[in-house]
């Protein structure tokens, strides 16, 4: 069975709805280790009580390649196959990246390539558009830009706030990482140029 790694920074909604998934069996995949960069993240206690192990390691005050090399190791001593982005605040470097290829996923809060980096849902609101959503995206060696798996409409109502729009994108985002997580998972994709083409699911 894979072996999922899921790293954090935070609450770890994406997480607990991936882990939950997991547990149900709609996620055909074990979670070997989760990992936050912050001691205080919600993450990590809500892993440990669902049993799961679940590790910090720390990165402020170090350099990326000492973060990097610690975190490898972690992955490597509980055999991680995927590894899941969720609400993971750290830029991985590119070396880290081609490693794992086409085996990092991540979830962000905006149809991309439109509105990439932080305060996803904030910039759209100041934009004016009329239509966000969030999408799940293989990790390349540039930040959000790398090839998308599945993305998912959420319509800007006039009385929005950053607040409650985000509520609607997380309720997608959670719904739509385990699509894209079983997607992967079962190999029923290929990407031709930057398309991720996706198959059926298997009766």
């Amino acid at each position: 069975m894979t072996n999922i790694g899921v790293l954090i920074s935070g609450r770890g909604s994406n997480f607990e709805a991936i882990a939950r998934n997991v547990a149900a069996s709609v996620i055909p995949a074990r979670i070997s280790l989760v990992v936050s960069n912050r001691p205080d993240a919600r993450g990590l206690d809500l892993a440990r009580k669902m049993g799961l192990n679940a590790r910090y390691i720390p990165s402020q005050g170090r350099t990326r390649e000492e973060f990097e090399h610690d975190l490898l190791a972690a992955l490597a001593e509980k055999q991680v196959d995927v590894i899941c982005l969720a609400g993971f605040m750290r830029v991985l470097s590119a070396d880290f990246v081609r490693r794992f290829p086409q085996r990092i996923l991540n979830i962000h809060p905006s149809l991309l390539p439109a509105f990439p980096g932080i305060d996803a849902q904030k910039q759209a609101l100041e934009y004016g558009v009329k239509f966000t959503g969030c999408t799940v995206h293989f990790v390349d060696e540039t930040v959000d830009a790398g090839p998308v798996i599945l993305q998912a409409v959420v319509t800007i109502e006039d009385g929005d706030t950053v607040e409650t729009l985000s509520e609607r994108i997380l309720r997608e985002e959670h719904r739509i990482y385990t699509q894209a997580l079983r997607i992967v998972l079962e190999e029923r994709y290929r990407i031709e140029g930057r398309r991720v083409l996706i198959s059926p699911e298997k009766n």
